[in-house]
């Protein structure tokens, strides 16, 4: 029970008083520019700034240096494929719980709740609680690093991206009656058109998502980080990407708070409960138990089971955004899932540190 106290201990407080200083930081900034700055968004903005330099330089220096010292021995390719496993069950899970509903709620609420429910946050929360637990760390970093890069990023931006599109390309089809039931307007040349337009906009997707993924600077990072595995760095090198590496983990988390902060709506909290519930809860289990039953154990699977619990994306907050689908909702959802982590990854550490 003391190691477990430690757990909690090593992971809970860098967590939260990183996310503290987030939300502080916001809201300072907020009253700041409402009181001195009046219409300068300096809120908006530094996040904004934050966001991309993590992006594009600061997350990828601190990949190189975790790959550089990773243990990438074992099965650590089964990690982007049961984050694909991940995906799949919570879309077919949430389309499930939609099927339940009468009457239904509108596409872009359908979408949003199906983003939220399959897309998760491996990445700003997800790599921090990998490096800072004790039994796991930079050794098993790699594990996350393929499950976020060929996993969650692809599935938010490409499978995510096909979802959100839905809603654009049948917004102007559908005629509403009071009763909640809809008729689609269909002939042979709106079939033909839709077809012919969803064919369009997947090629388009694979052509545009496969420049972003090679453009994309944390692989480059992680390729690069492997191609330096057999190097020795200086010892004022290998300090120096330490401490900065440690440094974006806590800038991530930061980050993590602002953006927390500026969330402005909790509506629809028994739809988000669902949701979350899905996403948190649901899946991890089935995942936990299907690698269990398959023979997998110790970190590893302590490493995938964490990366499935994580909560919902920021990701799908930038598509409802993009393609006007029910931003309260997603809004909600973050919301209500980054305080369920709290509560939910007590559970997973208990079940699955079995070594």
């Amino acid at each position: 029970m003391n190691s477990f106290l430690i757990i909690i201990f090593h992971l809970y407080l860098p967590i939260g008083v990183a996310i503290l200083i987030g939300i502080l930081l916001s809201f300072f900034l907020k009253k700041l520019q409402v009181k001195i700055l009046k219409n300068n968004h300096l809120s908006l903005i530094i996040p904004d700034y934050l966001g991309k330099f993590l992006f594009w330089c600061g997350v990828p220096l601190g990949v190189i240096n975790f790959i550089h010292k990773a243990n990438l021995s074992g099965g650590i390719w089964l990690s982007p494929i049961v984050a694909w496993c991940a995906v799949l069950l919570g879309l077919f899970l949430s389309w499930l719980w939609i099927q339940t509903l009468f009457p239904k709620p509108s596409l872009a609420s359908q979408t949003s709740f199906t983003l939220v429910s399959t897309v998760g946050n491996t990445g700003y929360i997800g790599f921090p609680i990998i490096l800072l637990l004790p039994q796991l760390g930079p050794d098993y970093f790699g594990w996350a690093i393929l499950y976020d890069l060929l996993g969650t990023f692809l599935a938010a931006y490409g499978l995510g991206t096909i979802l959100a599109s839905r809603n654009l390309l049948t917004r102007n089809k559908v005629i509403n009656f009071g009763s909640g039931l809809s008729i689609v307007s269909i002939d042979q040349t709106t079939i033909f058109h839709s077809i012919k337009s969803s064919i369009l906009q997947i090629v388009r997707w694979l052509q545009n998502n496969l420049v972003i993924l090679v453009k994309n600077p944390t692989l480059i990072a992680f390729i690069l980080g492997l191609t330096l595995r057999s190097i020795v760095f200086p010892p004022w090198l290998d300090i120096s990407l330490e401490w900065f590496a440690w440094s974006i983990i806590m800038l991530s988390l930061i980050l993590m708070g602002m953006r927390l902060q500026q969330l402005d709506s909790w509506s629809n909290i028994k739809i988000a409960f669902s949701a979350v519930s899905i996403k948190m809860l649901l899946v991890p289990l089935v995942i936990a138990m299907a690698l269990t039953t398959a023979g997998l154990s110790g970190p590893p699977r302590l490493v995938l089971v964490l990366q499935s619990a994580m909560p919902s994306a920021f990701a799908s907050l930038i598509l409802a955004e993009a393609y006007d689908l029910d931003r309260d909702l997603v809004v909600t959802c973050l919301g209500l899932s980054s305080l369920m982590l709290f509560f939910t990854l007590p559970f997973w550490l208990w079940g699955f540190t079995t070594w």
